[in-house]
């Protein structure tokens, strides 16, 4: 079966190799050997002043950013699942929460955050998704973070990057928190999450806020190259291999450059074969296609083509399926995806099979 879901994502043999080995001792030289070298790739991929690394899913990067860095009130961007989930995560923790709620499939603006701050002066944290994995849509957070900054350095902006690192560069100029996953670009399962720090974000977290998610905490031990609680051993190894394979493979432009015709050239190839591209601003982690058919094209690609694809959740159920485009996949895959998708409106007598997916893949993977 291949995975293409936008995460988990498929573990490469190396990794999983890597991984199945005696399980090692947190607290020993050997372990923090691979914690250091590990935390030199984390700042090279996040390019902030500081990184840290949790034992816990995205949410719970985004908890330890919120209840560090807000300690008032924080203005979340809804566009979807993962945006909404900030502002739950801000009010269970006895925080004030405004929130800017648009379709799953529109992002937000930069007047639409500055309208709300302006009419919120309690507000000192902006969360956003950098790509919102609900619907496949690429906020333009770049140029969000440099208006907040303008207009109040003091605003903490957090950015979450879990379906963003490993897929582009990001620049981290006016982003203090940047959040990442380890079951997403990095091609591991699920359970560490990634943070990267500005000197601001720094100052701010002083003694930290919390027990387990206390980023002060963490960090003062993560600078040790260790950690302040259990470390995730076997994934963190993992992140190593993944990180080596990076480098071997031509680096992190060439993984960027690689993503991105990737985008490219699945979107184009669905377009050419009639379906609709659901987002008005789509990430390159992945293409999502909004179709009246999409439970069926799910269900034979996954039954007849052994391609397991992503749905869509609460009012996209059964309305939209996710492609997932992060990570190191082999091309072959790639085109074998877009063919089956073809296929499969042929079998749904939606269009006869002429091979225009593939040709179109092919044309833009190669030519480019």
């Amino acid at each position: 079966m291949l995975l293409f879901t936008p995460g988990p994502t498929p573990v490469p043999q190396n990794v999983r190799n890597a991984m199945s080995d005696e399980t090692m001792h947190h607290r020993t030289p050997e372990f923090e050997a691979i914690f250091e070298k590990t935390r030199e790739h984390l700042f090279k991929i996040f390019n902030t002043d500081e990184v840290v690394m949790l034992s816990s899913s995205g949410t719970g990067a985004m908890e330890a950013a919120v209840i560090n860095l807000c300690h008032n009130t924080l203005l979340n961007v809804n566009s979807g699942k993962f945006g909404e989930r900030f502002g739950k995560i801000a009010l269970a923790n006895g925080l004030k929460n405004v929130e800017i709620k648009n379709e799953w499939d529109t992002a937000v603006s930069v007047n639409e955050v500055i309208e709300a701050i302006k009419n919120n002066s309690d507000i000192d944290a902006i969360a956003v998704q950098i790509s919102e994995s609900a619907g496949g849509l690429r906020h333009p957070v770049e140029e969000i973070a440099k208006a907040v900054k303008e207009m109040n350095p003091n605003i903490m902006v957090i950015a979450d990057g879990i379906t963003a690192i490993g897929v582009e560069k990001i620049d981290v100029t006016n982003i203090d928190a940047i959040l990442a996953g380890s079951q997403k670009a990095f091609m591991l399962p699920p359970g560490l999450s990634m943070m990267g720090l500005s000197l601001k974000a720094l100052d701010k977290i002083g003694k930290g806020k919390g027990y387990y998610f206390n980023l002060a905490t963490e960090i003062k031990s993560q600078r040790k190259n260790t950690t302040a609680w259990t470390a995730a051993t076997t994934l963190i190894i993992g992140l190593l291999e993944i990180f080596e394979s990076i480098e071997k493979s031509g680096g992190l432009e060439k993984l960027y450059k690689d993503t991105a015709l990737r985008a490219e050239a699945v979107q184009a190839s669905l377009e050419a074969i009639g379906l609709y591209v659901y987002p008005t601003t789509p990430a390159k982690s992945m293409t999502t296609i909004a179709d009246i058919d999409a439970s069926a094209i799910r269900k034979i690609l996954k039954n007849e083509f052994s391609v397991n694809v992503a749905g869509g959740q609460d009012h996209l159920e059964g309305k939209i399926f996710r492609i997932n485009q992060m990570g190191l996949i082999p091309i072959y895959e790639m085109a074998w995806v877009v063919n089956s998708i073809e296929l499969v409106l042929s079998k749904l007598g939606r269009r006869a099979y002429d091979g225009s997916a593939n040709r179109v893949f092919n044309q833009i993977i190669f030519e480019k």
